[in-house]
């Protein structure tokens, strides 16, 4: 058995043991800052608080003045850990579990009057607080259409609201600016699992290799450090794609690594013998040479 791996909940391989590692990622550069290991059975939210910390000091200490924002799902949504977010300055934006609060659900069950925010998103912000925070916080209640209505009868469910389609979600934030943006901000999460996905199919992040903990350990950061250098790589050979939006996507258009290894790797060729020297010989690609080229003069700066 590999030492820190643990079994936990996997409906896809039950009963296999895993690792679950915390992750901080840079959203406009689609790269991994930190990443805590974790047996595979421990809650989500296990060991956020002092991460979180840790890595707000460090990046208000290597950058200040920079403004720092954080968006987490429902499982993180702890009072204390929002009362931390605010004495450190940091924005955020996290979702609030229907299940916990029951008043929420009957809030959006009498709720007649929704504002509209475009792109089928309405919404409604109650002066409600858990009982026992002692401020009240911003809270958003949204509603989308949803393009696809239900297939089947709806399931109801006794704590998170129903209908169809619409689909709901509870966020609290410390941001001042338009609902909408603090509903794009806040979905904008969906690139990160774009960039889990790479981890896991391309660098091998699901994989561990060995029964020691360490050796499983350096593994994963190889794998990250591979995935940050490729992206590193190719924003020092390009310029930004985009400007910072309100769902703080990437601001360069990355290649994928399978499509960076295609290119440089996994090509036919042949080693030759020329004057006692082997050499390598592929088939000329002129797109290829400078997109190589251009790699070489980044790394030779």
């Amino acid at each position: 058995l590999a030492e820190g791996t643990a079994v936990g909940y996997n409906p896809a391989r039950k009963g296999e043991r895993s690792c679950w590692p915390l992750f901080a990622t840079v959203a406009q550069t689609g790269q991994v800052l930190d990443l805590p290991h974790r047996p595979g059975n421990v809650a989500d939210s296990t060991g956020a608080f002092d991460f979180i910390g840790e890595q707000t000091t460090r990046l208000a200490a290597e950058l200040p003045g920079v403004r720092l924002e954080t968006r987490m799902d429902a499982a993180f949504f702890d009072g204390r850990l929002l009362g931390e977010l605010e004495r450190r300055g940091v924005e955020y934006s996290m979702s609030v579990p229907f299940a916990r609060f029951v008043e929420l659900r009957a809030m959006v069950d009498d709720r007649r009057v929704w504002h509209r925010a475009g792109h089928g998103l309405t919404y409604f912000e109650p002066r409600w607080k858990p009982a026992g925070w002692g401020v009240r916080r911003r809270m958003i209640i949204l509603r989308r259409r949803v393009p696809v209505r239900r297939k089947g009868p709806l399931q109801l469910d006794l704590f998170e609201p129903r209908e169809h389609g619409f689909e709901f979600k509870a966020v609290v934030t410390n941001k001042r600016v338009r609902a909408r943006n603090v509903a794009l901000f806040h979905e904008g999460r969906g690139a990160q699992e774009g960039m889990f996905a790479e981890l896991k199919s391309q660098c091998g992040l699901g994989y561990a290799p060995s029964r020691r903990e360490a050796a499983n350990r350096l593994f994963s950061l190889a794998a990250v450090l591979a995935h940050n250098l490729a992206r590193e790589l190719q924003m020092a050979t390009r310029a930004p794609s985009r400007r910072t939006t309100a769902k703080r996507s990437p601001l360069w258009s990355f290649a994928q690594l399978r499509t960076m290894r295609n290119d440089f790797l996994l090509r036919a060729g042949r080693f030759l013998n020329r004057a006692g020297k082997p050499v390598l010989s592929i088939m000329r690609d002129d797109k290829t040479e400078e997109a190589m080229s251009e790699y070489l003069a980044a790394l030779a700066t």
